[in-house]
């Protein structure tokens, strides 16, 4: 029995002293209000309405139990308005440092279109993790390895310097016999500080003959400050590299790719957020559907 439903025709039927003005009342049949009736005569136990005379007359254990229906069925209009405003209300996303304003901007624009207001936050992974464990945001996307990615985009090397070449090899990244020479460098954004790219790219590193001090991190700014003045390289996405104005190449060694997912408190919240904003967020981080 739907006892909200049974108590909206209980209601209905006793303020106008007829089943059939009653349901007229909130747009049902005749009948089915009647059953409605029945069934909650059925669940509460007693008779609420006099059926021996031509109205609809509440006996007492009906005019007892009418409050309690009202407070019923203003409570079941409360639950109603309340998940309207929680539909409605702005989803805190955390996402990455450093996104393109213009793909921020339209990723914010169509999800407003699709009737998600967003609120972005940007972090760190480890900080975004932190957000949404203590639920300051519902949900982030967070680097993970490519096959938990949802979306993944490749990786390589960008310098300032252009190249025929296809591919990058770190061998050629080999410190030199001369002393003079400083060691070029391989830098990381936080982004990609991750231990299935990162460390990964350091065993590729010690398989090519480099230095661990060879390896750097630093924010994608500070980075690309180090590539235009040396002959370093920044670890990159082919969008990061082309705003930059630097070269880009994928790796010779081996494929390094950056994949992302959604987190959140609950599964729930996460497969919401994949679902509604999915294509949307791929397009921002300039990924591709894994």
């Amino acid at each position: 029995m739907d006892l909200v439903a049974a108590c909206a025709a209980f209601v209905a039927v006793s303020e106008r002293g007829s089943f059939t003005q009653g349901a007229a009342a909130i747009g049902i049949p005749q009948p089915v209000a009647s059953r409605r009736v029945a069934a909650l005569e059925e669940h509460l136990g007693g008779v609420v309405f006099d059926r021996t005379t031509r109205r609809a007359a509440l006996t007492d254990f009906g005019r007892a139990m009418l409050p309690a229906a009202r407070r019923m069925l203003d409570a079941a209009d409360d639950l109603r308005a309340g998940a309207a405003r929680a539909g409605s209300a702005p989803v805190g996303l955390a996402l990455p440092v450093d996104l393109p304003l213009a793909a921020l901007v339209d990723l914010v624009a169509d999800a407003r279109d699709a009737g998600v207001a967003l609120i972005i936050d940007h972090a760190e992974p480890d900080r975004r993790r932190e957000l949404v464990r203590d639920r300051t945001v519902r949900a982030a996307v967070l680097p993970v390895p490519q096959p938990e990615a949802r979306w993944t985009v490749p990786l390589g090397l960008a310098t300032l310097r252009p190249s025929d070449a296809r591919r990058v090899f770190l061998a050629e990244f080999r410190p030199g016999r001369d002393a003079a020479t400083p060691d070029r460098r391989i830098w990381l954004r936080p982004e990609d500080d991750v231990p299935h790219v990162g460390d990964a790219l350091g065993r590729l590193a010690v398989a090519g003959g480099l230095r661990p001090s060879q390896l750097r991190v630093s924010s994608l700014a500070g980075a690309v400050a180090e590539v235009i003045r040396t002959d370093d390289a920044l670890l990159c996405t082919p969008r990061e590299a082309t705003a930059a104005g630097l070269t880009w190449r994928p790796l010779g060694d081996a494929p390094l790719m950056r994949g992302y997912a959604v987190a959140a408190a609950s599964v729930l919240d996460a497969d919401r957020t994949t679902a509604a904003l999915g294509p949307l967020l791929a397009r921002c981080l300039g990924a591709e559907p894994s």
